[in-house]
């Protein structure tokens, strides 16, 4: 290796190749000056565009009984893909994008709550919606509660990040619909994956706070300017199509399944009932509206109360969502440090743990400061947003887990005036 860099005739053509880079300079300078003008432009303009946003947060007051199944919170999380990002002007020169929302359950002590993070522009269409398909529920607007909170070593700690798939994007989470929630049973029957999640957060201490931050944006596989440049690609849809055949393929030329009796249950084709299912919950996954989505939990607490396993808990509450033959969740902290010189004084992780709070309050993810914080966006369908983010009925006895206690109607037609 060293007698490469003694060679002469190596240090003769790397001269010879920088000579004539150098010769084509008024070519491929100016493209790599626009290129970092063009970065550097959006992420300004981007950031005013988002700092002028106005955004609010809405509590969701939830009446004690909740008739209708999650299939009313997905027509709601449908009506909320807006894809459009604007024209070439508002784009480029005024920093325009898609819409992103933030819903958020939170536990303050126990008590358990339920928020929506939106711009005010849109608080009549979202509220709009909502009413639709859940005419009991109350809409307040509320002051930011992360904004209560601040992390000082001396005094308090916290644990979190970002859950990431077990599986690639194809792949749907185990929805509603595969715990029959879709036909409406009753309540005693009733099998609602949320209700490990409400239970636990409803478990917490007075002081310890827990956080789930759900965002989510329409999701345009397109590129540049948010896609007015180059042709739109399903790409989500073509690799479902690809799990699809690779599914097939391998059903149809690997015989033997069971590495304990070498026997494969047989169906139609070769695909056991199994592979079957994945087959039809990946096809009906792709017909429906696909969000870019990204979850953010936080735990926190005074030091001397403070639970290590706090955070861990909170994720492992998500397993409910996902099964071995389709998708799930699983953490993804961002950096670790396994050994003290890594990390001296502990300053880069109380650094990472202001960074995730200020991801946090902010509400930044798909767009700077924080974009594409410790990972990239997955994709989540209406179906699946409505599994992990509904409201359960009571099936849910968590006694800090706030509903209404009276039904809203309309005064009597014949009360004297």
């Amino acid at each position: 290796m060293i007698s490469i860099f003694t060679n002469s005739d190596f240090w003769e053509r790397l001269s010879a190749i920088f000579s004539a880079l150098w010769s084509f300079w008024a070519v491929w300078l100016p493209l790599l000056l626009g290129i970092v003008f063009y970065e550097i432009w959006m992420r300004y303009s981007r950031i005013l565009y988002v700092s002028k946003l106005d955004p609010i947060l809405i509590e969701i007051k939830i009446p004690k009984e909740i008739l209708k199944s999650p299939a009313a919170m997905e027509v709601f999380f449908t009506a909320l893909y807006q894809p459009f990002s604007g024209t070439y002007t508002s784009v480029f020169f005024k920093g325009a994008t898609r819409v992103w929302f933030s819903f958020e359950i939170v536990s303050i002590g126990g008590d358990v709550k339920f928020y929506i993070w939106l711009p005010r522009g849109w608080k009549n269409y979202v509220e709009s919606q909502l009413y639709s398909q859940y005419p009991n529920v109350e809409l307040y607007e509320r002051e930011d509660y992360t904004m209560n909170f601040h992390f000082d070593p001396e005094v308090n700690d916290i644990n979190g990040g970002q859950l990431t798939l077990t599986k690639p994007d194809p792949y749907p989470i185990k929805t509603y619909i595969d715990y029959g929630l879709d036909k409406d049973p009753k309540e005693e029957f009733k099998i609602d994956p949320m209700t490990p999640l409400i239970e636990y957060l409803g478990s917490l201490k007075p002081e310890e706070q827990a956080w789930i931050q759900i965002m989510i944006q329409a999701h345009k596989e397109e590129k540049a300017l948010e896609g007015r440049i180059f042709k739109k690609k399903e790409m989500w849809k073509k690799e479902a199509h690809g799990e699809i055949k690779k599914i097939i393929k391998d059903s149809i030329f690997t015989p033997e399944k069971n590495p304990v009796t070498g026997e494969k249950p047989m169906s139609f084709m070769g695909i056991s009932p199994a592979e079957k299912d994945v087959i039809q919950a990946i096809e009906r996954s792709i017909s429906k509206r696909a969000f870019d989505t990204m979850i953010r939990v936080i735990y926190a607490a005074p030091k001397g109360i403070f639970f290590v396993g706090g955070a861990p808990s909170l994720v492992s509450t998500f397993g409910h969502f996902g099964s071995q033959t389709l998708n799930g969740f699983k953490k993804s902290w961002g950096p670790t440090y396994d050994y003290s010189w890594q990390d001296f004084k502990r300053r880069r992780s109380t650094m990472h743990k202001k960074q995730l709070l200020s991801a946090y309050k902010q509400r930044s993810f798909f767009n700077a400061p924080f974009k594409n914080f410790h990972g990239k966006p997955f994709i989540l369908t209406s179906e699946e947003l409505a599994t992990i983010f509904h409201f359960p009925g009571e099936v849910s006895k968590t006694p800090t887990f706030e509903r209404i206690l009276s039904k809203k109607s309309e005064a009597p037609a014949n009360l004297p005036i």
